[in-house]
C-alpha cells in the first residue's frame, strides 16, 4: 500500500496540476467561443484525433504494448532495449502515415461524428479546424509510446506532468484568439485566420507534449535509434493479442459516435446543449478519475503484470482490492459533491465572455447526472486491467460491446422520451445506468478468472466510505439551498461560496469522520499527506 501510495502521489501531483491547468483551458476556450455553434465545431473537431487514438493505440497501450514491454525487459538479453526501439520507430511511421490520411479526410470524419449539413457553415468549419487539429495525431501517439516505455521503467513523473506544458500553450493560443480573432464565439464571423490560430494552437500543444517526454526517455538512458526490423517487433504476438483491444476500441467509439451525433442533433434544436456542453461536463466529470484513478491504474499494471508472469495470482487479488479501496477512498465523497454542486462548480469555470450563467449552469446540470457514474466507471476500468494483466484482451471485448449496447440503446430512448434541452443530461444518465451495469459482468469474470476477487471485503470498505460521504452530502446539499435561498441563484461569488462551504469544508468533515470510522485508505492518504507536509 505504502509502495502504491508514493507511486500514485507523484503522478496524482502531475495530473492535478494539469488538470487544474486543463480547467484554466477549458475556461479560456468557453470565453472566447462559448457553447454554441462555434464551440460545438471545435469541440467535435478536437474529440476526432483522440478517438483515433483510442482506436489505434491508446487502448492497445495499455492493454498489451505495457504488458509486451515488461516481459521483453525480464526476458530479452538487452532488457527489451531493442524492443523498445522498434516499437517506438513502427509507431512514429504509423502515425505519420495516421495522420496524414485523416487530414485528407476530414470531411468525412466531421460527417461521421456530427448531423450537419455538408456545406453548412458548421460542417465547414469543423473540417477547417480538424485539418489544423488532425496533425496532432503523430505526436500525441509518439508521446504515448514514449510515456509507456517510461511507465515500465517506474519513471511515472514526466508522463504526468508533460501535459501541463500543453495545457499552457493551448490557453496562450486561445488567449492570442481573444485578443486578435475577429470572430469571437458567432461562427457567421470567424475567419480562416481565426480557425488557423485556434486549430494550429491546439495542435503545438500536443508537440510540446512529445517533446517533453522524448528528452525525458533521453534522461533515463533511452538512446532512440532507428529499427526498422519489424520481423523482430513481435508484431504477430502483438497483433493476436491486440486485436481484441482493437474491437473493443471500435465498440466504445461507435458509442461515442452515436453520443456526438445525438448531442449535434439537440445543439442544433436548443443552441447551447449540444456538443459543447456534454464534452466540458465529461471533461469534468473525468477529472476526479484522472487525478486518482489513472494515477493507482498506472502504477498498478504493470505490478499486476509481473505478478501474473511469475504465478503470484494472491498478489493480483491484493493489488486489485487495494486499488479499489485506495481509489474510492476519494472519489465517493467526490461523486455526491458532483451530484449535490454540479453548477456550482461549472458557473465560476464556464459563465464568462460568450457563455452565459445559464449555459454554464446547464454544464454543471450534465455534471450532476455524471456524478452517479463516477465510481461504477473507476471500478469497472480498474476490472479491465485485471483481465489485461493475464495478456487477456478478449474478454473486455464482449463486456463493453455489451456496456455499449445497453449504452446506446439507452441513448436513443431518452433522446426520443425526452425534450432536447434534456437529451444531454439522459446521455449523461444512459453512460451512468450502462457501466454500472457493465461493471457487475466485469466482475463476476474477473472473479472467475482469479478465483475470488474479495467482494465481501470490498464491498464492506464501500458502504463505510459512504457512510463516511453522507455528511458531507447534505452538508453541501444546505450549502446550495442557503446561499440560493438568500442570495438568489447561482452567480461567480454565490458559487464560491458553495464551492468553500459544501466543497471544502464537506471533504474536510468527510476525511474527520472517515478518520475517526477507521477507514484504513483515508488513514495512509492523511498520514502521507502529514508527513509530506511535516517535512
Amino acid at each position: 500500500m505504502s509502495r502504491m501510495l508514493r507511486a500514485s502521489a507523484i503522478m496524482a501531483a502531475g495530473t492535478m496540476v494539469s488538470r487544474v491547468t486543463g480547467f484554466v483551458r477549458t475556461m479560456v476556450l468557453a470565453y472566447a467561443i462559448g457553447t454554441a455553434a462555434l464551440g460545438d465545431s471545435y469541440n467535435a473537431a478536437y474529440a476526432i484525433p483522440y478517438s483515433i487514438l483510442d482506436l489505434l493505440l491508446l487502448g492497445v497501450l495499455s492493454s498489451v504494448v505495457v504488458p509486451m514491454i515488461v516481459r521483453a525487459q525480464q526476458h530479452d538479453p538487452d532488457g527489451g532495449r531493442a524492443y523498445e526501439q522498434r516499437l517506438l520507430t513502427i509507431s512514429t511511421v504509423a502515425l505519420i502515415a495516421v495522420a496524414a490520411a485523416a487530414v485528407v479526410a476530414a470531411p468525412l470524419l466531421i460527417d461521421l461524428y456530427t448531423v450537419w449539413a455538408p456545406g453548412s457553415r458548421r460542417f465547414e468549419v469543423g473540417v477547417t479546424l480538424a485539418r489544423f487539429i488532425l496533425p496532432q495525431l503523430a505526436f500525441f501517439g509518439v508521446g504515448a509510446v514514449a510515456g509507456a516505455i517510461l511507465n515500465t521503467r517506474d519513471r511515472y513523473g514526466a508522463p504526468m506532468w508533460a501535459p501541463v506544458l500543453n495545457n499552457l500553450v493551448q490557453i496562450c493560443a486561445l488567449l492570442a484568439y481573444v485578443v486578435v480573432g475577429t470572430g469571437r464565439g458567432d461562427i457567421s464571423k470567424v475567419t480562416d485566420f481565426d480557425l488557423a490560430l485556434l486549430g494550429l494552437g491546439t495542435t503545438a500543444g500536443i508537440v510540446a507534449q512529445a517533446a517533453v517526454l522524448i528528452v525525458a526517455l533521453k534522461r533515463v538512458g533511452f538512446s532512440f535509434v532507428p529499427r526498422l526490423d519489424v520481423w523482430n517487433a513481435r508484431l504477430g504476438e502483438m497483433t493476436k493479442a491486440g486485436i481484441w483491444t482493437i474491437g473493443y476500441v471500435v465498440v466504445t467509439q461507435l458509442g461515442f459516435m452515436l453520443t456526438t451525433n445525438l448531442s449535434s442533433s439537440a445543439g442544433d434544436a436548443v443552441p447551447g446543449h449540444g456538443i459543447s456542453p456534454y464534452t466540458l461536463a465529461f471533461q469534468l466529470f473525468q477529472l476526479p478519475y484522472g487525478v486518482i484513478g489513472v494515477s493507482v491504474i498506472t502504477a498498478m499494471l504493470p505490478r499486476m503484470s509481473r505478478a501474473v508472469t511469475e504465478g503470484r495470482f494472491g498478489d493480483v487479488r491484493g493489488e486489485f482490492g487495494s486499488s479499489v479501496r485506495l481509489i474510492c477512498a476519494l472519489l465517493v465523497p467526490v461523486s455526491l459533491l458532483l451530484m449535490v454542486l454540479g453548477p456550482a462548480i461549472t458557473v465560476p469555470i464556464y459563465g464568462h465572455g460568450a457563455n452565459t450563467i445559464a449555459d454554464a449552469v446547464y454544464i454543471g446540470n450534465v455534471l450532476q447526472v455524471y456524478g452517479l457514474a463516477l465510481v461504477p466507471f473507476a471500478v469497472f476500468q480498474l476490472l479491465l486491467r485485471v483481465f489485461y494483466s493475464f495478456g487477456d484482451t478478449r474478454t473486455p471485448v464482449f463486456v463493453g460491446a455489451g456496456t455499449t449496447a445497453v449504452n446506446a440503446a439507452l441513448m436513443l430512448l431518452f433522446y426520443v422520451l425526452l425534450p432536447a434541452r434534456y437529451v444531454v443530461m439522459g446521455l449523461a444518465l444512459a453512460y451512468a445506468i450502462a457501466y454500472a451495469l457493465g461493471g457487475v459482468t466485469a466482475w463476476w469474470l474477473a472473479s472467475r478468472r482469479v478465483q475470488g476477487l474479495g467482494g465481501w471485503t470490498i464491498g464492506m470498505a464501500l458502504t463505510r466510505m459512504y457512510i463516511a460521504a453522507l455528511p458531507t452530502a447534505v452538508l453541501g446539499l444546505a450549502a446550495v439551498w442557503v446561499v440560493t435561498g438568500v442570495f438568489g441563484g447561482l452567480g461567480f461569488i454565490n458559487s464560491l461560496i458553495v464551492l468553500a462551504v459544501g466543497g471544502g469544508l464537506g471533504l474536510l468533515l468527510y476525511l474527520g469522520i472517515a478518520h475517526r470510522m477507521r477507514i484504513p485508505e483515508v488513514n495512509s492518504i492523511v498520514g502521507t499527506v502529514a508527513r509530506r507536509v511535516g517535512r
